[in-house]
């Protein structure tokens, strides 16, 4: 198999096909990432707003553009075969902008999108201080997104962050609103104990997602207590990316201190580990046949 030629994310179709059991999405912030969550045996991945403001250096208040998300997204699908599910924000603005939002990310090669229900500019959806528009007008973004979109097999889910702002039940009524505008799942974030995550799934009658990220609202719930729930999918939006900085700082610092690796080289992925994963040998393979085509 050549990396070159044959290395085709498998995209849309089949992340519906997943859907009909379970889908588990490992979160990734660049074509590596994808690449080491893809060889652990993930057959999704999913990127955060969180995650490409933070790989920049920024926080995650909508400081983002639409065309720094989808260039993202082009790299990681460049080299990832699994489908992505990519995270949109608030949409990049009004209806009309959700238009080219949606198309901009099919053109990325994007299998899913969600967009939430916050105000402009939004914040993270695990902190205090969130603010959500009126459920008629995400009706109409929800309803743009649907129109605007080519393959009729891209996943739309609807974000709503109403639990931390009005309480559950509001959550559950906006969520039946974003399925009926035609949505295709519903990604319920902040909700608060499993309780509440059994309460939305006994209310909505759709294809849910669950967010289990760290250090938040929601208890860290496993893929089979959620299963078990009735949930259909579920994120781990940064953990790798944490894990990541956690151990870049700790590297960063003892690097400065001693002035040298050689105390913790077996701290570090080798060149030959790097190499695997990103197929050099294949590429070099590539080259060589190329060389002797006519």
């Amino acid at each position: 198999m050549s990396i070159l030629r044959d290395n085709v994310n498998s995209g849309p179709s089949d992340l519906r096909n997943q859907m009909n059991d379970f889908v588990v999405s490992a979160g990734v912030f660049n074509g590596i990432s994808a690449l080491i969550a893809q060889r652990a045996g993930f057959r999704s991945a999913y990127l955060s707003g969180s995650g490409i403001a933070g790989a920049m250096g920024l926080p995650d208040l909508s400081v983002t553009t639409l065309t720094e998300v989808s260039t993202e997204v082009r790299r990681i699908v460049s080299v990832a075969k699994i489908p992505l599910i990519v995270d949109i924000d608030t949409g990049f603005g009004e209806a009309i902008n959700v238009i080219r939002t949606v198309r901009e990310m099919e053109n990325a090669g994007a299998s899913a999108i969600h967009m939430e229900d916050q105000v402009l500019p939004k914040r993270c959806g695990h902190l205090s201080g969130k603010s959500v528009i009126a459920s008629s007008d995400m009706v109409k973004k929800i309803k743009a997104a649907v129109s605007a979109r080519k393959n009729p097999d891209f996943v739309i889910i609807a974000r709503t962050d109403a639990r931390s702002v009005n309480g559950i039940e509001d959550a559950i009524s906006r969520a039946n609103e974003y399925i009926e505008a035609g949505a295709d799942a519903i990604f319920s974030e902040a909700l608060e104990s499993r309780d509440e995550f059994l309460k939305f799934s006994r209310e909505v009658r759709a294809p849910l997602m669950a967010n289990m990220t760290e250090f938040g609202k929601s208890p860290l719930l496993s893929v089979n207590e959620l299963r078990s729930i009735g949930y259909k999918m579920v994120i781990f939006p940064l953990t790798a990316f944490r894990a990541v900085l956690k151990n870049m700082d700790l590297i960063y610092r003892n690097l400065y201190s001693a002035g040298t690796q050689r105390d913790f080289m077996d701290s570090i992925m080798s060149r030959k580990e790097f190499y695997d994963i990103i197929g050099y040998s294949e590429y070099e393979d590539e080259d060589r046949i190329l060389g002797t085509e006519e």
